[in-house]
């Protein structure tokens, strides 16, 4: 049986959202494959080598967690994204960033992730949050078209990820994995986890680290 742990991410450093944080879950889950919500060129052959050959650590987050659990244990990185999320992505953002309110949620957020880490990343709080920005945003934005597409666009880009980890898994075999993702994508993936159970005949375990 194969077994992965989603566990929902920060892409920066920002008060106890560390490198050091994040590589003690990967020490207390202990995988052998992580796969990350990144592109293949995001963690390059030189950035491999300037931290093989210099240790020097990477600017993402997630990867200088990845570079650290790796300097003691053997694990297989695993980045699961074909392509970025369009520009609509950021058309869509560009102005509703501007309002008073949802800045005050964003930075209710910051706060929180400041202070807690990766317990608020990975708990309903976080979940309840991003939903409420989410739903702020909608109103703000009042573009039903641009924001279809954008949703379509979102949908696809987390499908292709799944689609990815389970296509690993059909030819490599481990026990334990994790999947790394941005936490905006928490709620939509774990219905995707379930979807992918449902339709996929393959007997692999999620766990859903945090409550």
């Amino acid at each position: 049986m194969q077994n992965i742990t989603l566990i929902s991410t920060i892409h920066k450093k920002i008060g106890k959202c560390t490198a050091d944080e994040l590589c003690e879950i990967l020490e207390e889950v202990s995988p052998e494959v992580v796969f990350l919500e990144a592109l293949d060129n995001t963690y390059s052959n030189y950035d491999k080598t300037m931290f093989s050959t210099f240790g020097l650590y990477h600017g993402k987050l997630e990867i200088e967690a990845i570079q650290k659990y790796s300097n003691h244990t053997s694990v297989e990185y695993v980045p699961v994204l074909d392509n970025g999320l369009p520009d609509l992505f950021d058309e869509k953002y560009k102005g509703v960033l501007e309002n008073n309110q949802l800045q005050q949620m964003l930075d209710e957020f910051n706060l929180l992730a400041k202070s807690k880490g990766f317990q608020f990343l990975n708990s309903q709080l976080c979940l309840d949050l991003h939903q409420k920005m989410r739903t702020f945003e909608d109103h703000l934005l009042r573009n039903t078209q641009l924001n279809a597409t954008v949703i379509a666009d979102i949908n696809a880009y987390e499908n292709s990820m799944m689609q990815n980890i389970y296509s690993y898994c059909i030819i490599n075999r481990f026990e334990k994995a994790v999947f790394l993702c941005g936490s905006a994508h928490r709620e939509s993936l774990i219905e995707k986890i379930r979807h992918f159970q449902e339709k996929e005949n393959m007997e692999i375990n999620w766990v859903v680290y945090g409550d």
